[in-house]
């Protein structure tokens, strides 16, 4: 398939595949029910106001939950944590127990899920939301953050998860 411009959609992925991502889990409760998706489209962006940024699908119920709670939290997972980085990468998953043997700990501002066991940790509220194609870019002001374990990040790169130590 080629995107607007001529640009070939698996080129794309190929060539920003390329670079070296961190992996996170952003997390909110809409309606006392938690939700929750891998990401690796986050970065900070300011230290006044201490912000931060999560691109979301405007496919997925994340989306919409995020929007809606206007609070959400971001777990940086370590390498031990690979197979929740695929456990929420994976659409369809069911709503109600996909938190089911996911040690975490409600965040002590937002109460969103912090996964136990993350390299670090952050709490936000929604500060401004910008129009991404098909993602929309969801900026974040830290109202807290923690630091966890010291073990190795997990990254993404080339299509794989890999360990960066």
């Amino acid at each position: 398939m080629t995107a607007p411009g001529g640009i070939d959609d698996k080129a794309f992925r190929s060539v920003l595949g390329r670079f070296a991502t961190g992996i996170t889990i952003m997390s909110t409760r809409q309606d006392g029910v938690a939700h929750a998706m891998t990401a690796n489209a986050f970065t900070s962006v300011s230290l006044d106001p201490p912000l931060v940024l999560v691109c979301v699908d405007k496919a997925v119920r994340m989306h919409d939950a995020v929007l809606a709670s206007g609070s959400w939290a971001v777990s940086v997972l370590s390498v031990g944590q690979c197979e929740l980085a695929e456990r929420f990468a994976r659409s369809g998953r069911d709503l109600y127990t996909q938190f089911d043997g996911v040690p975490t700990t409600p965040g002590p501002i937002t109460g969103c899920p912090v996964i136990s066991g993350a390299l670090s940790w952050l709490e936000c509220r929604t500060w401004a939301t910008y129009p991404g194609g098909d993602h929309t870019i969801v900026v974040g002001e830290v109202l807290a953050l923690g630091e966890g374990t010291q073990e190795s990040a997990l990254t993404y790169f080339s299509g794989k998860y890999r360990s960066v130590t």
